[in-house]
């Protein structure tokens, strides 16, 4: 195994065996003896900056007690990250693919996330969760209480894991103003949105919300979204929510670039924390 670049499914196949091996209870000697390996090339690896081959691999599921689905998922991860042909995106086909956005995530030291339209993910209230979540039922699955329900959980467990996480992270959260003034759920879901934000902005100091008016001239970004990510020890990558269909990741230079002008553009174009803060504070007072 040599070092290699790192690309999205290097990363993805990095995150993922790290979350085995944390599971698992192995250090990273423990399981790199069982593959032949050193502990510093089976760092490579978790940090998205090497591969491993089929047996590897195999020893190494082996080691983790892994079996079913997700090694099929690890194994056909591990495939994709010993490509070395050149594409402009990677689509996200494999089961769980949100799983892995939330583990990029959990992995990242900077997380750049902007929404137009509708409050990110990440800074969503528990009952605006359930209001989105409530509407999607029979829309983007059959319906069933029990996936709406798996969702839910889904949902505040990665707001957990990303906003708790031990590890150092700057996350800056950026959306349009309109977003406060779409009613999901009700009028009381929106008040106790406003008033999440504003608990959120006291308890995380390494978390910027900030918002574009309705009257910011030139957003390059009306209509889309993008995220951001920033590695220690890996290269940049970005996403482009979608509202239907696979996962979509940009890791190539011309589409970094492309993403962080737009990124810095809507950057410049809305409020400060700090006024946006006094914003939602006056949201807060107009309702009370």
């Amino acid at each position: 195994m040599s070092s290699v670049r790192p690309t999205v499914e290097r990363l993805q196949l990095g995150v993922s065996l790290t979350r085995l091996r944390t599971a698992a209870r192995k250090s990273q000697s423990e399981a790199a003896s069982a593959i032949d390996r050193t502990a510093a090339r089976l760092s490579q690896v978790e940090n998205g900056k090497g591969s491993l081959g089929t047996e590897e691999l195999l020893k190494l599921l082996d080691f983790y007690g892994v079996q079913g689905n997700e090694r099929n998922t690890i194994l056909a991860l591990g495939t994709a990250a010993r490509r070395r042909s050149v594409r402009r995106g990677y689509v996200d086909t494999l089961p769980e693919p949100f799983q892995r956005l939330v583990e990029m995530q959990v992995a990242a030291s900077r997380i750049s996330w902007y929404e137009c339209g509708v409050i990110p993910g990440l800074v969503q209230s528990p009952d605006y969760v359930q209001a989105i979540m409530a509407l999607s039922n029979s829309i983007y699955w059959e319906p069933s209480e029990e996936e709406t329900g798996n969702r839910i959980s889904f949902r505040l467990d990665h707001q957990r894991r990303v906003l708790e996480c031990g590890g150092p992270k700057d996350i800056t959260v950026i959306f349009t103003e309109d977003s406060l003034q779409h009613t999901v759920g009700s009028t009381s879901v929106m008040r106790g949105q406003v008033l999440h934000l504003l608990q959120l902005l006291e308890r995380h100091e390494n978390l910027t919300i900030r918002v574009v008016l309705n009257s910011a001239v030139d957003n390059p970004a009306l209509g889309g979204g993008l995220v951001l990510l920033d590695f220690q020890e890996s290269s940049p990558v970005s996403f482009a929510p979608l509202l239907y269909g696979p996962c979509t990741y940009y890791d190539q230079a011309e589409d970094l670039a492309t993403m962080q002008r737009m990124y810095l553009r809507v950057e410049e174009l809305a409020l400060s924390r700090e006024r946006t803060r006094e914003l939602l504070i006056d949201l807060v007072r107009k309702d009370a």
